[in-house]
């Protein structure tokens, strides 16, 4: 009797009994049943039942290796008849309903998937990735049930951006706590309906207490912000738009070289061995150099190595055309770090200088800041940026690939909330 307690704490079984420990050739098996007030209840609400039938009579779940061995819990399933969902497998307290592995077994695979590499995960566990995904949003699924709160309670500043997942538009949409850090929400898709379930679960009167929220200048952000918390303040954050100048740089940079390689279709031929050292070949030198110049162009000045420096020198002489699309984006940049009132003025005079630039992806750059100014002073003002969310997304991302393999979004969700979130999940007989 003592021998078979023993079983009981070494597997981390709570009101559960063990009748019995055996081999069945390799495989360690472990007989349990449910202690007497944790039998005959439903195994969804886990209210007391009547008994129904012996369903399909003993099955087995797969719990925690003991060493190098396979253990496995084997105890009866019998069925029940509840009020509310009729004709169900009766609650076990050593394994979700409906699953195949016990809540250690899911608690051990929920924490080395968010901590070590896919390989090492499918391997020590010896269970297959897709078996992954599913104890994870089982896992999920069972700490928000278990929770006393959703979680979104206190939310204040909050960002809310979009992040593709998969080919052929595959979108989440994340929703980022900036007081915190850690990641609120995640839903499926990137338009106003993916964005409705999150205020439908925040409710009207925790709506009511966000007061500014961060985006990349999406409608449906707006619209749907605008319509469920009418006191936010909404701001465009400096992130995106540093993001649109640089691509409107990469745009001139593009330019720039076909309009090279174009010209060097009329270059005089090459010559051969020292000669080519003192021939000028305009259009195929002018490309070769803005070739490797994507670097210099996009890090910050401060962050530039000594070649880079020489390369923007070069640039400056060769194409002043692409330099002025340079000294754009630098402007822009700056602005973002001044005092609002700074800020203001600045603004105004880069957009002036945007319209004149004679340069089309600035000119239309100029015309989208112009119809965002209003949200990008507000960013500036209560200092609201989306790099937090950036960063989160960067993880997510990360995430992305460890879950190639995954069925459904929803297993990425929770990997991506047990990783990020409020539940992080901790090894067994671990506080």
């Amino acid at each position: 009797m003592a021998l078979l307690s023993l079983w009981r704490g070494l597997l981390g079984l709570e009101h559960t009994a063990v009748e019995n420990v055996r081999w069945d050739g390799d495989v360690l098996v472990i007989d349990v049943r449910p202690m007497a007030r944790q039998r005959w209840r439903c195994g969804r609400c886990r209210r007391p039942s009547a008994g129904y039938d012996a369903g399909r009579g003993r099955r087995r779940w797969r719990t925690l290796d003991q060493g190098t061995t396979i253990t496995v819990l084997e105890g009866d399933a019998p069925r029940v008849r509840c009020a509310e969902h009729g004709v169900v497998v009766g609650h076990v307290p050593w394994a979700a309903h409906g699953a195949g592995h016990t809540h250690t077994f899911d608690a051990q695979v929920a924490w080395l998937a968010t901590k070590t590499s896919r390989t090492a995960a499918t391997e020590l566990m010896r269970i297959a990735w897709r078996t992954v995904g599913a104890i994870i949003a089982r896992v999920w699924d069972r700490a928000e049930a278990t929770a006393a709160t959703d979680g979104l309670d206190g939310l204040r500043r909050i960002g809310i951006d979009e992040i593709a997942y998969r080919r052929n538009m595959r979108y989440l949409t994340v929703v980022v706590d900036h007081d915190t850090g850690i990641l609120a929400w995640a839903g499926e898709g990137r338009s106003r309906a993916a964005l409705k379930p999150f205020f439908d679960q925040l409710g009207p009167q925790r709506c009511a207490q966000i007061t500014h929220v961060s985006a990349d200048g999406a409608g449906y952000i707006e619209e749907e912000v605008t319509a469920r918390c009418p006191g936010a303040v909404i701001g465009l954050d400096p992130f995106h738009v540093v993001k649109w100048a640089n691509d409107a740089l990469a745009r001139v940079r593009i330019d720039a070289w076909r309009e090279a390689r174009a010209l060097a279709r009329h270059d005089p031929p090459a010559l051969s061995g020292w000669a080519r050292r003192g021939q000028w070949l305009p259009g195929r030198d002018l490309a070769r150099g803005l070739k490797g110049s994507r670097f210099a162009l996009s890090k910050n000045p401060e962050n530039l190595s000594d070649r880079q420096r020489a390369k923007l020198e070069w640039i400056a002489i060769a194409d002043p055309r692409l330099h002025r699309a340079y000294l754009l984006k630098e402007a822009l940049r700056l602005i973002f770090q001044m005092p609002p009132d700074q800020a203001a003025v600045e603004l105004d005079r880069w957009l002036a200088w945007a319209r004149r630039c004679r340069i089309p992806a600035f000119t239309d750059l100029a015309r989208k800041i112009r119809k965002y100014r209003d949200r990008i002073m507000t960013a500036i003002e209560h200092q609201l940026s989306n790099g937090l969310i950036e960063g989160v997304n960067t993880r997510i991302r990360l995430l992305t690939r460890i879950a190639f393999g995954f069925h459904t979004s929803q297993a990425l969700i929770a990997l991506a909330m047990l990783s990020l979130g409020r539940h992080r999940p901790v090894l067994p007989g671990r506080t």
